[in-house]
């Protein structure tokens, strides 16, 4: 699926709200042993909200960062189950809307935690994000880091997995969709003149 309009992605965005990251199951109400819903702490509509807005306060003025971090999950809605692929289906999608840089930065946020897993082996995982890690690949070898740490993109990147990382708390006013409807027009409208 690519998306043409940010009415679309407007649509897909409200989608996410229910919607859970549950790796190579259905997103429908999935429950874990202690009664909440698997896929983390928040539904993928928060995490989104929560994630754009940490990199908005970190990033204020790099509005192609904050998208990525507002359509980095929406892979989980448009391919239920696949946890692997949905970094690559979020950014195929988003490609002819909002443009490379996102697209790229989208399809990295897999990447960037698997490289943060190498060179941070410290950090705390929930148990969720271990169960996904181990799906995505694991930690990357040696020679699959120093290749990541080389792309233009690898900074940026590892700026969005953190932020990925803290944007599931329970409870957290990260503001609404609607807010992020300029912002997507914006960074839409400056790929459309680059001839996109």
């Amino acid at each position: 699926m690519e998306l043409r309009s940010v009415e679309e992605l407007m649509d897909l965005l409200h989608a996410c709200r229910g919607a859970w990251d549950a790796p190579n199951l259905p997103h429908s109400r999935l429950r874990s042993s202690g009664g909440t819903p698997m896929g983390g702490p928040v539904d993928l509509h928060d995490h989104a909200l929560q994630t754009a807005a940490l990199l908005r306060r970190g990033h204020p003025s790099d509005k192609e960062l904050q998208v990525a971090g507002l359509v980095h999950d929406i892979g989980h809605l448009l391919r239920p189950g696949d946890d692997a692929g949905h970094a690559d289906h979020a950014a195929d999608a988003v490609r002819p809307l909002l443009g490379e840089r996102v697209s790229r930065l989208v399809r990295l946020h897999v990447a960037a935690e698997r490289y943060l897993a190498t060179t941070s082996p410290g950090r705390g995982l929930s148990p969720q994000s271990a169960l996904t890690l181990t799906v995505q690949g694991g930690a990357m070898t040696p020679r699959e880091a120093a290749a990541f740490e080389h792309d233009p993109l690898s900074e940026d990147a590892v700026t969005l997995r953190q932020a990925d990382d803290a944007g599931k708390v329970v409870g957290l006013d990260a503001g609404i969709m609607e807010d992020w409807r300029t912002v997507l027009e914006l960074v839409a409208a400056q790929h459309s003149r680059l001839g996109a």
